[in-house]
């Protein structure tokens, strides 16, 4: 079989295409608007990726339809006990707010606003094993944002890095350059989990090895930084390594999101009247570290 470069117009061809691969490159590095381009760029290819998930979409729509009468009796059933369950914790919870409202308004304290959230729902999921990011059908004509966070039913996911006329890219906890501020929810203990490249685990680094955190413990957004709303679900504590002859514990946890399966996702905005402390306050009360705090407000891929 002959070489596909045989002959002067293909070499010419192959050199022209190099030479404007290398200035792309190039231009993508050094100038700031190509960001802007990006993005017309990748609303052309939205309906590309529109088609790819129709076969996806049109497989759950023929499953639906196939679903025999017995299945969608029992479905009907058990979510109707589902449905008593959630409005009877719905009642607990309405009475728990109306107290806690009470106890703010004796000591004077801010009201917090609920988030204004928007469903969304995952088309794509970027290929590369050391990225991990997924493509959601929300863009800027949605209103969505670079910085907002992303939740499914079980707890955050990450945070949306890159936007496009009507759809956006989102960088997972997991990612090993994310890191997200976290607390401890049964004693507000404080610190970073970190992302390690693998799907299911997060690690907390700079965690004192008197500190009090065991297996089991759950960990909430602790809102420093800016880029999360407090007290969502992280992340659960699956193991505590303490080394006598180590300061540091070593600290591993899951994600409490299901990263690898959920579909329809949820984008929510952090309220305006969120109240942050100082990083400064949280390292003179030796809660974090210093460079604990040069990472709570750093963004990803900085």
């Amino acid at each position: 079989m002959a070489s596909i470069f045989n002959g002067g117009s293909l070499k010419a061809r192959f050199i022209v295409l190099l030479t404007l691969a290398v200035v792309l490159i190039v231009m993508d590095l050094k100038w700031a608007k190509m960001n802007q381009t990006r993005a017309y760029l990748s609303l052309l290819i939205t309906p590309l990726q529109w088609v790819v998930d129709t076969p996806a979409q049109v497989a759950d729509e023929l499953s639906d339809v196939l679903v025999t009468r017995t299945q969608l009796v029992d479905e009907n059933r058990r979510l109707r006990q589902e449905a008593l369950l959630l409005k009877q914790r719905v009642q607990q919870v309405a009475s728990l707010t109306a107290e806690n409202l009470r106890l703010r308004e004796l000591m004077d304290g801010r009201k917090r606003l609920e988030q204004d959230v928007m469903l969304t729902e995952l088309i794509g999921v970027n290929p590369d094993p050391f990225q991990h990011q997924i493509i959601l059908n929300r863009g800027s004509e949605d209103n969505a944002y670079v910085g907002q966070a992303v939740l499914d039913s079980g707890g955050i996911m990450g945070q949306i890095v890159e936007l496009s006329h009507y759809t956006s890219r989102a960088m997972l906890i997991t990612d090993s350059r994310h890191a997200i501020p976290v607390e401890v929810n049964r004693n507000g203990f404080r610190s970073i989990a970190l992302g390690n490249g693998s799907v299911n685990q997060l690690e907390l680094r700079h965690v004192p090895d008197t500190a009090d955190i065991r297996e089991g413990d759950l960990l909430v957004s602790s809102g420093l930084g800016g880029r999360f709303p407090r007290g969502y679900p992280v992340a659960r504590i699956v193991s505590v390594k303490r080394d006598p002859g180590q300061s540091f514990a070593l600290v591993k946890a899951e994600p409490t999101a299901t990263l690898n399966k959920s579909r329809h996702i949820l984008l929510v905005d952090l309220p305006q009247t969120t109240i942050l402390p100082t990083e400064l306050d949280e390292v003179e009360a030796g809660k974090i570290t210093p460079e604990q705090a040069s990472q709570v407000t750093e963004s990803p891929g900085e």
